[in-house]
């Protein structure tokens, strides 16, 4: 980094600090973890079964879910008393495919806007994110560890973030946003913007691979993330293109479960997401071009599949004409199919949104989890976003930066809750409207919403 993006960078930080510290004075600090805190008269959803609990009463203590009990709990003076009246007490949602930087600034200003303000919008995003009621996010791709550590040090409300740090791409590859101005890349010479501010990384052998996911693990990443092939919103890289070669994968993989962790790679097509099973990948994102043969192989190698029910309106939102809405048009026929292959093969399928570069789509994250009853019946598409997500984060192992069990209600788990007014299970749009239907939301123990 040159020392005007040096100064650039320094004072970008002081800004975002200096607005954190006055925002947290605004709305108050989230407050201290509760010593205890006790939900009383709830019908559960575990993040895993078809039907609620019996009336049952929580008993939470610190940051962990101590006792569930159908008899009646003792409360001691200090504890918080909440009043469930018989509503549903659920685990908070978990969205696996979010890009926490990348939401709110336009595709240019992500890359070459301000970074200072890029931060402070990404810190206003989090806090709405933990608003609609999802209490943890998967981050594939981009510069979220000062993000995390903001929301992890109280000095906003936010979700927990399992970051991957930069998309690892190759050149020309779906992630790589240069310019071909920039061109002709020089290995070990000056990073392309992108690469400065932590957004993609470009590595073009074995070797390169290799650093590059080792300085992403170094900064905190708890996974990996790859583009395996081509992808929509990339200018240059062609939806049948398969980047990188298996020897890079490889090297990718090996690095990553050195250190006790996994790759996930962004993936449409079949030569694609054969090519990074073959290599050691864990999980695949996307999928949405895969066939009957692929399907099957992720199933019999116990692959995860992230995939995501993507609304219309984001395939609309790329101009008509543009190289990007012409891959769009390409992919989003896929989507339906990718589910009907999930079900049939029965692979392991996690859920996540995907939104990028738009905040009324953000808005709509709950409403895009309850479209998933097109191929699912509600509790399932619940327990995508709850159980099973938290499955697919704990194969970060000893690389996770929350210790304990997410997405579930049972006792020894992290205290990630939801109080829905009304059962879900009967009408899962109950949580396309959180600010109506989330009476309570819980993260970490503490509460940061607790309306009558």
């Amino acid at each position: 980094m040159n020392p005007m993006s040096r100064r650039i960078f320094v004072a970008a930080l002081l800004l975002l600090t200096v607005w954190l510290a006055s925002s947290a004075r605004a709305q108050g600090n989230p407050p201290a973890t509760n010593s205890a805190t006790l939900f009383q008269n709830v019908r559960i959803f575990d993040g895993k079964g078809a039907s609620l609990s019996a009336p049952s009463n929580v008993l939470i203590k610190g940051n962990i879910i101590e006792r569930i009990s159908t008899e009646p709990i003792a409360a001691e003076p200090s504890v918080t008393i909440i009043a469930g009246n018989g509503r549903t007490l659920m685990p908070g949602l978990i969205d696996v495919h979010w890009h926490a930087m990348l939401i709110r600034p336009t595709p240019v200003d992500s890359i070459v806007g301000d970074v200072g303000y890029n931060n402070i919008a990404a810190g206003v995003e989090a806090t709405d994110t933990l608003m609609r009621g999802f209490t943890t996010v998967r981050d594939v791709g981009g510069p979220a560890f000062g993000l995390k550590a903001a929301i992890d040090k109280g000095l906003i409300a936010g979700p927990r973030i399992y970051p991957s740090g930069a998309v690892i791409t190759v050149t020309s590859g779906h992630g790589d946003f240069r310019q071909l101005s920039e061109l002709p890349r020089t290995i070990g010479g000056m990073l392309s913007r992108m690469e400065q501010i932590g957004a993609s990384m470009v590595a073009d052998s074995p070797d390169e691979v290799r650093v590059r996911v080792r300085e992403q693990l170094m900064q905190g990443a708890s996974q990996i993330k790859l583009t395996a092939g081509g992808g929509v919103s990339s200018p240059f890289s062609p939806i049948d293109a398969s980047t990188f070669t298996e020897a890079e994968l490889r090297a990718a993989v090996e690095a990553a479960e050195n250190w006790g962790t996994y790759v996930t790679v962004h993936a449409f097509t079949p030569a694609a997401i054969q090519r990074s099973i073959a290599a050691g990948v864990k999980c695949i994102e996307h999928g949405f071009l895969m066939d009957d043969a692929t399907a099957k192989l992720i199933a019999e190698k116990g692959v995860w599949l992230s995939t995501q029910p993507l609304p219309e309106a984001l395939r609309q939102g790329f101009p008509v004409g543009s190289v990007q809405r012409a891959k769009a048009d390409e992919v989003w026929p896929g989507i339906a199919k990718t589910y009907e292959l999930a079900k049939k093969y029965k692979i392991k399928t996690a859920w996540g949104t995907d939104v990028l570069f738009s905040q009324a789509l953000a808005q709509q994250q709950g409403a895009i989890l309850a479209s998933l009853v097109r191929w699912y019946s509600p509790a399932e598409a619940l327990a995508q976003a709850t159980g099973t997500n938290g499955e697919l984060l704990a194969l970060s192992g000893k690389r996770s930066p929350y210790q304990g069990k997410l997405g579930v209600v049972e006792q020894g788990a992290l205290a990630d809750l939801l109080l829905v007014e009304g059962n879900p299970l009967e009408n899962i749009n109950l949580i396309a409207d959180p600010a109506k239907n989330f009476k309570v939301i819980m993260k970490d123990g503490r509460i940061y919403k607790n309306a009558p």
